[in-house]
């Protein structure tokens, strides 16, 4: 029975080697790094410790570099992924959050800042709720300060039933995969939107999952003992969680029979692969297990795939990739090949971990944190109320003013709802958004309608925290973005209609949220959809946005009848549920509603 004698875990001697190599818990990613840069002299990190945790390349500056960076990251604890695969041909930066956890959105900017040229970057993210969000947000600020950026989620995991709402499938191993195709046609020269194009067509060709024999152990932390003598867990996640069963510990060629069923199961169709057609594989240890047992169990798949699924193997990568600390047990990935894949699988990399040699001279181990700015149109120059508002400035003050007050008004009742279908704070959160915009605004350039909405989500970002405060960020910032490109002097009703459909669309992009699933965009979407129509039809803008404000109003009351697909509320009963609207939908529509009887009155007066 291979694998059996696994099941043997000697915890306190795990805890007690911890707790001799390791002095701080805290500090032992950027211990990592600082290790990892003096053993590759190819990588460098930002000198931003403890919150700005980036390796890069060393040979790459934003100021010289003259093609598509491509960066990724997310928690740490997967080593070598992600910064073990920054080199030339594969990622040009990696951000490191804490052990299992997404990197802070100025950790992601710092990034961004620090490798992007003028071909601007891509950002590879695995599909995790946290890493979407942080990522999305460090996005949309990048690009309000003027850069080139494209995101790629990568869902591979083929463990778990097809997903009800928005989580979908995680990210897993198979992610190595992608890094390495994006960065060999980055390599190439090729544009942003064809690097892009590349890195998501491979995401949709790959899937993955992963057997386990122990729960891994994190530092100052025991082990759970969740698996009992003789058990294995089937379709893990690579953060500890439980995974799809446990079952008894089974022969390799049974779990790996497992596992290839599994990823290639026509039910599910999570890859797309067919009888007769060429694949890459992957075998990746989790991190406790040898290179014998990886080995074996690759020299196990590569004829089952042949036999029992008739298909060519053209290439097989075995090793530790995308690891879960000290976790005994492995991934398998399965990739469909075709010679654009190929190619850029092959193509040479100088990232320490796919792997290669060292060599080269050392450089400084560590560089400056780059600062904002380079490529924004902004002047260093604080913003600041103007002394005269232009017409468009006195509307803009009067509706912000109007929002605001509304959700602070409407706290109580937020608070109400929210303690019935999620945790309580929705109105809370809300209110201290609400206040910093309140106290902000006397800085706000409010002549300058884009800066005006950069400038809310700045405040919001400071101030509300949590989901929602990323949320309302990403909201004003993608606004923000639009304006900035489509205005060059007063803005035209069509263009807020159109910065409005792009905020939302960039929430959408971001949360995985849309129609239905019980949101704050199931209030803006109608609020949109109305404004774009009534102005199409030749409407007064001020009653195009009365009549839009109703349509938000009546879409956050229509949530009484819907199943929730996002946020807390997925796990509240539609019983539940249907006493009550969405908080965060009620909060748009309230402060949509505010903003435009605001145009309204300074329209009639």
């Amino acid at each position: 029975m291979f694998f059996m004698w696994k099941c043997v875990v000697i915890l306190s001697w795990k805890l007690n080697i911890y707790v001799y190599i390791l002095n701080v818990i805290a500090d032992v990613v950027t211990e990592f790094i600082e290790g990892l840069v003096e053993t590759y002299p190819g990588l460098q990190y930002l000198d931003g410790f403890p919150l700005v945790k980036v390796v890069l390349r060393a040979d790459v500056s934003a100021a010289t570099y003259d093609k598509v960076a491509v960066i990724s990251g997310g928690g740490s604890g997967h080593e070598p992924a992600h910064a073990g695969f920054v080199g030339e041909g594969m990622l040009t930066a990696a951000i490191c959050g804490d052990i299992f956890s997404s990197p802070p959105v100025d950790s992601i900017l710092a990034g961004i800042r620090a490798v992007t040229g003028p071909k601007g970057c891509l950002l590879i993210v695995k599909n995790y709720t946290g890493d979407r969000l942080n990522f999305g947000l460090a996005a949309e600020l990048a690009k309000s300060e003027g850069y080139k950026v494209e995101t790629v989620i990568v869902g591979d995991d083929c463990a778990l039933p097809p997903p009800r709402g928005i989580a979908g499938r995680r990210g897993l191993a198979g992610t190595i995969l992608v890094h390495k195709v994006a960065g060999a046609a980055a390599a190439a020269g090729l544009s942003l939107n064809d690097v892009a194009a590349e890195a998501k067509h491979a995401s949709e060709i790959v899937g993955t999952m992963g057997v386990a024999l122990s729960v891994c152990t994190i530092p100052g932390q025991v082990a759970s003992d969740r698996l009992g003598p003789g058990k294995m867990e089937l379709g893990l996640g690579i953060h500890g969680e439980p995974g799809a069963a446990v079952v008894d510990i089974q022969p390799v060629n049974v779990v790996v029979s497992h596992v290839l069923q599994q990823i290639l199961s026509t039910e599910t169709n999570f890859v797309p692969i067919t009888r007769g057609e060429r694949v890459v594989l992957m075998v990746n240890g989790l991190g406790g297990s040898p290179t014998m047992e990886l080995m074996i169990t690759a020299g196990k798949t590569v004829p089952k795939l042949q036999l029992e699924h008739g298909l060519a193997v053209d290439r097989v990568y075995t090793g530790s990739f995308m690891t879960s600390l000290d976790m005994a047990g492995f991934s398998i990935s399965i990739m469909k090949a075709d010679p654009a894949i190929l190619q850029r699988l092959d193509a040479p990399t100088k990232a320490p971990y796919w792997p290669v040699a060292a060599d080269g001279n050392h450089p400084p181990a560590k560089i400056p944190v780059p600062i904002s700015g380079s490529r924004s149109a902004k002047t260093d120059e604080p913003q600041s109320k103007p002394q005269q508002l232009n017409e468009q400035g006195q509307i803009l003050e009067i509706a912000i003013e109007a929002a605001a007050n509304a959700i602070i008004n409407l706290k109580d009742n937020l608070n109400e709802w929210d303690g019935k279908v999620g945790d309580g704070d929705c109105g809370s959160t809300m209110s201290r958004g609400a206040k910093a915009i309140l106290e902000d605004i006397k800085n706000y350039p409010l002549n300058d309608a884009a800066d005006t909405l950069g400038e809310i989500g700045s405040s919001i970002g400071r101030s509300m925290g949590g989901t929602s405060g990323i949320i309302y960020t990403i909201f004003f910032k993608a606004a923000h973005s639009h304006l900035k490109a489509s205005s060059h002097s007063g803005v035209t009703s069509k263009q807020w209609a159109e910065a409005l459909k792009a905020s939302i669309a960039a929430v959408s992009k971001y949360g995985g949220a849309s129609a239905g699933y019980r949101t704050l965009l199931d209030a803006l979407i109608p609020a949109s959809l109305v404004l774009e129509e009534k102005l199409n039809y030749g409407d007064d803008p001020c009653t195009a946005f009365i009549l839009s404000s109703e349509a938000a109003l009546a879409g956050a009351q229509s949530t009484v009848d819907m199943q929730a697909q996002a946020g807390r509320s997925t796990y509240i009963s539609g019983e539940i549920l249907s006493t009550v609207p969405d908080p965060g939908a009620m909060a748009a529509a309230t402060w949509f509603r505010a903003a435009a009887l605001a145009v309204k009155a300074k329209h009639e007066s």
